[in-house]
């Protein structure tokens, strides 16, 4: 009887040319295939990083387009990140203070009966509210984690957080941002225009979520217990407590400083070169810092009217705050020297800027994160679609905020 012997392809570690044993590797793998989501995912994205580049290359050449690339992030590095992470430690410091010494306990009852009224939110959530203003939006991930804390709320109340918490995210770093520049006047128009917005995003939140699941109207958990037992004062005399409170709270503002650096230097840079044209000065490219090819201001501008009526927004340049903003607020504030340099920024677009800045704060990139962390992941949609509306309303009411003022005043 006749057998057959199937012929096999072994690997043969005696194989000394390389090609030869990259080769014998191919033919036991069998033919490459590209029909997989990842490899079609890696050759668009490779298609459009190359592509990208390519195209900024051809305007500003290859050698100016690099040098500008890494002239702005460095610059960008130099005279606003270390001057926004100075902010950063300066305030945490000083927010630790108060929540060590009272203040915040005291802005929280005074601000307690407006939740129910404005936020549909029981009156500790102004805890909630005051904590993130001081620092940024994952604080309130850690009070709603807190069963404490969370025994006074709704199912739907408790999600609504990430929406309440994330529009006053860094509000204090923002609006002392904003007033060292000189625009003081438009921060606190903006902090305004914030408020506003929070309850917009607030109230939808809640209204999407009871709409598609009515059985989280449910509380949280059995109530048992007083409102006075979420406490954040520590041991010691009051010396020890005052260094101690501001050593710890500059060494989370130097936590905050450094997670807005990748923030800054990665998207304010790609934003700046796709917001300025070629030198002021000399009207070509020569390598140097924010320049690059104006295409977020050549679109804006084509429909600037729409902005300029919501926003007041005068020049396109300017949108690039809030499209910044919607990924990290810390990038975002980046961009504002470089606008006051070219004169195309006042107390208007810096109210805009702050309401936007601070309802908006980076929510793309925080709203997953915080809603999973709570396990609902199935309300991140309805989070992200109430809180764009909540920061257009924001900045909205903050330019006719300010008409008003400056009518008034």
């Amino acid at each position: 009887m006749n057998t057959e012997r199937k012929k096999t392809t072994q690997y043969n570690p005696k194989t000394e040319n390389i090609f030869e044993r990259l080769a014998e590797s191919l033919r036991l793998r069998g033919p490459l295939k590209f029909t997989s989501k990842r490899s079609i995912e890696a050759i668009v994205f490779l298609i459009l990083f190359v592509g990208f580049f390519v195209a900024l290359s051809y305007k500003m050449t290859l050698p100016h387009m690099l040098n500008t690339f890494m002239q702005t992030a460095y610059h960008l590095l130099l005279e606003t990140v270390f001057y926004i992470m100075a902010i950063c430690v300066l305030m945490g410091a000083i927010s630790k203070l108060l929540t060590e010494f009272g203040v915040v306990r005291l802005l929280e009852n005074i601000l307690r009966p407006l939740m129910k009224p404005l936020f549909n939110l029981p009156g500790v959530a102004a805890l909630g509210a005051v904590m993130t203003f001081l620092s940024d939006n994952p604080a309130i991930i850690s009070l709603a984690k807190d069963k404490n804390f969370a025994q006074y709320f709704k199912k739907y109340q408790l999600v609504s957080l990430t929406n309440f918490g994330t529009a006053f995210g860094m509000g204090l770093v923002v609006i002392a941002f904003m007033t060292g520049l000189g625009f003081g006047k438009g921060a606190l128009v903006g902090l305004l225009g914030a408020f506003l917005g929070s309850i917009v995003s607030t109230r939808l939140m809640q209204f999407f979520t009871l709409k598609d699941y009515p059985e989280m109207a449910e509380p949280v958990a059995q109530f048992s217990g007083d409102e006075q037992q979420i406490s954040f004062k520590s041991e010691g005399n009051i010396g020890q407590r005052f260094l101690n409170s501001l050593l710890d709270g500059g060494k989370e503002g130097v936590g905050i400083g450094f997670a807005i650096i990748p923030g800054v230097l990665c998207i304010s840079t790609i934003v700046m070169m796709l917001t300025f044209g070629p030198s002021a000065e000399t009207g070509v490219y020569t390598g140097a810092a924010y320049e690059g090819v104006p295409v977020i201001t050549w679109l804006a501008d084509k429909v600037n009217f729409i902005f300029d009526w919501l926003f007041g927004f005068k020049h396109g340049a300017l949108v690039s705050f809030p499209i910044t903003a919607l990924g990290a607020v810390g990038a975002a504030i980046g961009l504002v020297p470089r606008f006051i340099a070219e004169g195309i920024i006042d107390n208007n677009a810096i109210a805009v800027f702050t309401a936007m800045g601070m309802c908006w704060s980076g929510f793309l990139s925080t709203h997953t994160a915080m809603l999973d962390s709570l396990g609902y992941r199935k309300l991140i949609g309805k989070a992200i679609g109430a809180h764009t509306i909540g920061g257009l309303v924001a900045g909205i009411a903050a330019h006719w905020l300010w008409v008003l003022a400056a009518l008034v005043f």
